[in-house]
């Protein structure tokens, strides 16, 4: 069976019913997932997608499709076990966007509830099938799909998908990044091992723990993970981020050259000219790799340098000559909130004005900050053409950014880039651009806890990469989804959050005809059948009770109760 697209067309379904002609109608409640999965339909994304998945099976029983949207829609559900398929079916809007061709409802001859109908892709079942295909064959084809290849397919046929979507922009601002995904203390977690952490979260040696005073030692803990190391893509106000790329490895292994053979292959899957800025942080530092994707790839990188290299040393130097000199830096204001969509209530606005001038009460009595936390000013210089760094083939400009404090004390941080500074204010703007890379830290607060990204259902490793892929998958392509929507400032909600803004939608009536679908108000659908002509509502009385007919004998071998 192959991927049936609905198209809403209102004019042609509801004029066609005024004539007494349609194919199928259900009430339904619209939600976003349908309205999603309608998009993915019509923009055939899911069948492009399909085509070239890594699938292990010589014989396709299902369609491909039909794993990929049934995947999707357990992850936009927060939902990892399979073993939910049924109930995630049921409850959401996947079906509702395939059509009646796919599932309808039937009531159950001997218990009278109200269940799907799904007409299947084979003719293996000993029941009638309540959905579109089951459970334990999404599992086993997750599970016996090669976690290396199926990374690769999201890294080069999945960015195509997204660039023949518009999902990049003519600037290609990328972000490169390593994260830690932790799991339970469990050793049959396949690939994950044991690191220590410190408070904040980084890792530190074994050795470093019996250096530090018990109570800072407290704070510091054994954990199980793996690595996550992502490519990104971003604009400038922040209104996206889509997760391009991505390679899952063991806690230990190094995020450097998995995120450079990652820039590779998006470059190698889009072409040339798409990726064409990338910011990093110094885990990412590689002179070699930097150099080439200068060389190679016409790609400019911005990084942090770290305090122990030469070639911070010799910017420390020729800060003492004539020609180089700090100049005053300021942040960019901060964005401006939303305006609210209406007034707000007058006992509102009297409660946060009563809480505002509470903190400020609580902040007034509060003793002063130390004068060696008191920020007193903030400078950046610039200097071009570095070339001391021996295993970077180009030439590297570097921005000095220092910060003066209360007690006087001054702390120097220094930024690499492959493109010169040629504008008089470009130190500052270049600072002020690699603060886009901090702003991904939401991003990834948004999947672990949101999405719930590590509450892995499995310790084999081919499903944890499943796992973390599709969810990726879901993310990117809501994301591109609200874009096109015009509802661009949804992606930076949390996905309840989203849920809550889009999901509470009127229950509405779903017409079909000739593959083609309206969606009307309950109130509307009976307006329209009590000013129906009488030839017209003839007709539509006889197929409605021929339909009716048959989706009493719609289940002709139940399971039994």
């Amino acid at each position: 069976m192959d991927l049936v697209c609905y198209e809403r067309d209102e004019d042609f379904v509801l004029g066609r019913f005024r004539d007494g002609a349609f194919d199928y109608l259900e009430a339904a409640s619209e939600v976003v997932e349908t309205e999603f999965f309608r998009h993915l339909g019509a923009q055939e994304i899911l069948r492009t997608l399909a085509a070239t998945y890594p699938t292990p099976r010589k014989k396709a029983e299902v369609p491909l499709w039909v794993y990929l949207a049934s995947n999707l829609s357990l992850r936009l559900h927060g939902v990892h076990s399979f073993h939910a398929y049924p109930y995630v079916v049921r409850c959401g809007g996947m079906l509702h966007a395939f059509g009646p061709t796919v599932a309808a409802k039937a009531t159950h001859p001997d218990t009278g509830d109200v269940t799907l109908r799904c007409a299947g892709f084979n003719a293996k079942n000993h029941y009638d099938r309540q959905t579109p295909c089951d459970q334990d064959f999404l599992r086993k084809l997750a599970r016996d799909t090669p976690a290396a290849a199926l990374q690769t397919w999201y890294n080069r046929d999945v960015a195509r998908v997204l660039q023949a979507q518009g999902a990049f922009d003519a600037e290609g601002l990328f972000i490169g990044d390593a994260s830690y995904l932790f799991v339970p203390d469990n050793p049959a977690y396949e690939g994950a091992v044991r690191l220590l952490f410190d408070e904040h979260g980084h890792p530190l040696e074994a050795a470093e723990l019996a250096r530090r005073t018990p109570q800072q030692a407290a704070h510091c803990q054994w954990r199980r993970c793996y690595k996550l190391v992502s490519l990104l893509h971003t604009d400038r106000q922040g209104r996206f981020c889509a997760r391009v790329a991505l390679r899952v490895l063991p806690g230990t292994a190094s995020e450097c050259p998995a995120l450079y053979a990652l820039v590779d292959e998006v470059v190698a899957a889009v072409g040339p000219g798409v990726l064409r800025r990338l910011l990093l942080d110094r885990g990412f530092l590689d002179g070699a790799a930097i150099g080439r994707c200068k060389q190679a790839h016409g790609i400019d990188v911005l990084l942090p340098v770290r305090k122990g290299m030469a070639i911070y040393q010799d910017a420390l130097g020729l800060l003492r000559l004539p020609g180089v000199a700090f100049t005053p830096y300021a942040p960019p204001p901060p964005r401006p909130a939303a305006p609210r969509p209406r007034p707000v209530p007058e006992p509102v606005r009297r409660r946060e004005a009563q809480r505002q001038q509470t903190l400020r009460a609580r902040q007034a009595g509060a003793p002063p900050p130390p004068p060696a936390e008191i920020l007193v000013r903030s400078e950046v210089a610039g200097i071009d053409g570095f070339q001391s760094w021996d295993s970077c083939p180009v030439p590297l400009a570097v921005v000095i950014s220092r910060e003066v404090y209360g007690d006087g004390h001054e702390d120097l941080w220094m930024l690499l880039d492959t493109q010169p500074l040629r504008a008089p204010d470009a130190a500052a703007a270049r600072r002020d651009e690699y603060h886009l890379r901090t702003r991904i830290e939401e991003g990834h607060r948004q999947l672990k806890c949101f999405w719930d990204l590590t509450q892995f259902a499995s310790r084999a490793f081919a499903l944890v990469v499943n796992q973390v892929v599709f969810v990726a998958l879901a993310y990117t392509l809501l994301q591109l989804f609200l874009r096109q929507q015009g509802r661009a400032e949804l992606n930076r909600r949390t996905r309840p959050r989203v849920r809550a803004q889009l999901l509470p939608s009127a229950a509405v009536i779903l017409i079909y005809c000739d593959q083609r679908f309206a969606t009307v108000t309950p109130l509307e659908y009976t307006e329209l059948l009590l000013t129906l002509a009488e030839p017209a509502r003839r007709k539509i009385l006889a197929q409605a009770r021929r339909l009716r007919r048959e989706l009493l004998d719609a289940l002709p071998n139940p399971r039994p109760p």
